[in-house]
């Protein structure tokens, strides 16, 4: 009896171990499913999303989507908190960036530009060639053209040179003006007015021409008329125009710079485009030397204008030497016609300019327009 009893106990006992057993096991396997069934539905939103991703790259490249994989792998890390920080879920539009950025407006140039040497030193006895002085220029563009890259010019100038058999000279010319010129930090274009055959020299009308050709090239509204033969000796000469007519040249070498008399206008000098034109440009009657710098005065003066002048310690210059060119023997007329400016300006002038371009060619530091102009009126017989 006690053997059935002790028997059925164990019997019991084990029944209980084996449904505790089998107890345990339903609960491990339901745990598993349910952890198995979560992990299963993140992977899949994971796999969706990079699928997603993937078949719209080219679309999103396109329209400047961004997508982004999401990292649940971190402690404590639930769907829930990352919808929570917004921006690793959300893809982010960006703005379109194939569209070219407008280049930002380059600031004016300064007044006094800062690169400014001052005095400088002039020599005409070392040997010149035209390929030492465009290696020296490498900045400057076919036909003379500069304009400077860092900032906006207030001025755009042409500066015109009356010409004819002065080749030499040009070289010095070119070798000093052109790095004045860019440190000045001034848009410009230089043009050598040529004129051909060996009839009596003007050069006034030269200049008239030499304002007319470079508006055909360019919207200059500044002029300087410059002869070949003369070299600033002071970067601070600053080559623009003013608000009244500019006399650059008034202390030249040969005169002990000093301004040899008040009315004197030679040598350089600059008009604006209004100026200009308000004294109807430059007479075009003086055949050969002399007489049409006190005709220009004249014509600034009679039309209510002043003549500016920089400070002579700055607006010095030398002049190459030379002998008197042929055919520009002094103008016998020019203390008449000097006398008569206010009677012959308003006809005589850029307004009754004739003359034949024969050839533009642009070399590599200059603009070469080579005319025709006629021929001087014959003189009167004296008797």
């Amino acid at each position: 009896m006690t053997r059935l009893m002790l028997g059925r106990t164990l019997e019991r006992i084990c029944k209980g171990v084996l449904l505790l057993c089998l107890l345990h096991f339903l609960i491990m396997m339901i745990l598993y499913f349910d952890v198995y069934t979560q992990r299963f539905d993140l992977f899949s939103r994971f796999n969706n999303g990079r699928n997603g991703s993937r078949n719209n790259v080219s679309g999103a490249a396109g329209n400047g989507h961004h997508y982004y994989y999401y990292n649940l792998s971190r402690p404590n890390a639930t769907l829930a908190s990352y919808l929570a920080t917004g921006e690793q879920l959300v893809p982010t539009v960006q703005p379109e960036t194939n569209q070219t950025p407008s280049p930002k407006p380059l600031p004016p140039c300064p007044e006094i530009p800062p690169g400014l040497v001052g005095r400088l030193l002039i020599e005409f006895s070392s040997q010149m060639t035209m390929e030492r002085v465009q290696k020296e220029n490498p900045n400057v563009t076919d036909g003379g053209r500069y304009t400077p890259p860092d900032c906006r010019p207030r001025w755009k100038v042409a500066i015109i040179i009356p010409f004819r058999h002065r080749e030499n000279h040009l070289k010095y010319w070119l070798h000093y003006l052109h790095p004045i010129l860019r440190r000045q930090r001034i848009d410009y274009g230089i043009y050598i007015i040529n004129q051909l055959g060996e009839d009596t020299f003007n050069r006034a009308k030269l200049l008239n021409v030499g304002y007319t050709e470079a508006l055909k090239d360019g919207e200059y509204d500044c002029f300087i008329f410059s002869d070949v033969d003369l070299i600033p000796m002071d970067d601070r000469n600053l080559y623009h125009c003013y608000d009244q007519p500019r006399h650059f040249a008034i202390a030249m070498d040969k005169f002990g710079f000093r301004l040899p008399y008040a009315g004197y206008f030679g040598g350089v000098s600059g008009l604006s485009k209004k100026q200009f034109l308000k004294i109807n440009g430059f007479p075009n009657e003086y055949w050969g030397w002399g007489g049409e710098d006190d005709d220009i005065y004249n014509r600034i003066t009679l039309n209510g204008m002043k003549v500016s002048r920089p400070d002579v310690r700055i607006g010095r210059y030398r002049m190459i030497k030379h002998e008197r060119d042929k055919h520009n023997e002094p103008n016998p007329q020019r203390f008449n016609k000097i006398q008569n400016t206010k009677n012959t300006m308003k006809k005589d002038g850029i307004s009754s300019l004739t003359y034949r371009v024969v050839q533009v060619k642009r070399y590599p530091l200059y603009t070469n327009i080579s005319v025709e102009i006629g021929k001087p009126p014959p003189r009167p017989f004296k008797g």
